[in-house]
């Protein structure tokens, strides 16, 4: 079973930080902390949004076991204007997305077989 506590862990140690730097980032206690990353406690909705944002991780990632860590807030953000724009736009921003991605799978594989 999927522990919040976990990835709060996970996501302050690559961070780097403390947990009394987290603590002072999202205006809780240090002990309260360590409560949630050793799972003894959950964290609020309103707290588990702060340690999100502090993270500029989604809400999602940090309390979903599947949810893709690389889609940070930034990404969603640009996700969600891609979506707004109209059919055509959309098939332009789509193709040059994917011009990209080729582009970097050829650099990949010519370099993988140096």
């Amino acid at each position: 079973m999927f522990k919040i506590g976990n990835r709060i862990t996970e996501l302050r140690k690559n961070k780097g930080w403390s947990q009394t730097e987290l603590a002072k980032q999202i205006n809780i206690s240090k002990e309260a902390v360590g409560k949630y990353e050793r799972n003894e406690a959950v964290p609020s909705v309103e707290t588990a949004k702060k340690i999100a944002d502090a993270f500029n991780v989604t809400l999602d990632y940090l309390v979903n076991e599947t949810a893709a860590p690389s889609f940070d807030k930034t990404t969603v953000s640009r996700m969600q204007k891609i979506e707004s724009l109209d059919e055509e736009n959309r098939g332009h921003v789509f193709a040059m997305l994917d011009a990209f991605l080729l582009k970097c799978s050829i650099q990949n594989n010519l370099n993988t077989t140096k």
